[in-house]
């Protein structure tokens, strides 16, 4: 009641409602300002969080876990070129695993699993025969490996006419069973030529080589462009 004996505004809502069974009304709400405002840092990280994973999509990796220095070719197969080796010009190198002889009949073996030329990082590792099979391409192949010294060249060619030339800086020799050989050199692209020793060909003699330049086909038949 107030001092004049009227009855208040707040008594004489009470006595409203309590007549119509209604509840008191509530304080109008502020506006969804607020709500957005929480909501924007929320909606930023979402947005975030989607460019990255689309940017490391696009950085994809091929599945050895290496990053490529140029376009990998469907066919995986190589040639091989050693000019200072009297019987390795063009030379079949087949993509197979270290014991496949039928390979290893046909020409030279790439091991399987090792690194390809076109790659940053990699072991190109290729098993020839020292005496072979007379009347196939294995035949004495890789006779001559000792005579290579540091400096001598060794090219390699995908299936798409890309020419990788190599440089000779090591030889060593080792036992069979010495898996890390087959293991890359960090940072590094090397080619591994192996063979098996003399006179007893108990262990094996390795040539390292290292990428020096790549030679990229142009189109057509015209010469070939050289890229450092």
């Amino acid at each position: 009641m107030t001092k004049n004996g009227g009855a208040s505004e707040r008594d004489r809502w009470t006595t409203a409602t309590r007549a119509t069974g209604g509840s008191r009304p509530r304080p109008r709400r502020k506006p969804a300002r607020r709500r957005w405002r929480l909501a924007l840092p929320l909606l930023g990280f979402l947005l975030v969080a989607f460019s990255v994973a689309v940017g490391l999509d696009q950085l994809r990796v091929p599945v050895d876990g290496t990053a490529t220095a140029a376009a990998a070719p469907e066919d995986r197969g190589l040639k091989l070129t050693v000019p200072r080796m009297e019987r390795v010009r063009d030379l079949p190198v087949f993509d197979a695993a270290a014991a496949d002889e039928s390979a290893l009949r046909g020409g030279a073996l790439h091991v399987k699993d090792t690194g390809f030329p076109w790659q940053e990082e990699a072991n190109v590792y290729i098993a020839g025969h020292r005496l072979g099979y007379p009347r196939t391409r294995s035949f004495l192949v890789f006779w001559d490996l000792n005579k290579l010294r540091r400096g001598d060249g060794v090219v390699l060619e995908d299936s798409g006419g890309t020419r990788y030339v190599y440089r000779v800086f090591d030889r060593l020799v080792v036992p069979p069973d010495r898996v890390s050989a087959t293991e890359p050199m960090e940072g590094r692209n090397i080619v591994s030529l192996q063979t098996c020793t003399l006179p007893d060909y108990r262990e094996r003699l390795i040539v390292r080589a290292e990428l020096a330049r790549t030679v990229e086909p142009t189109e057509g038949r015209g010469p070939r462009a050289e890229k450092s």
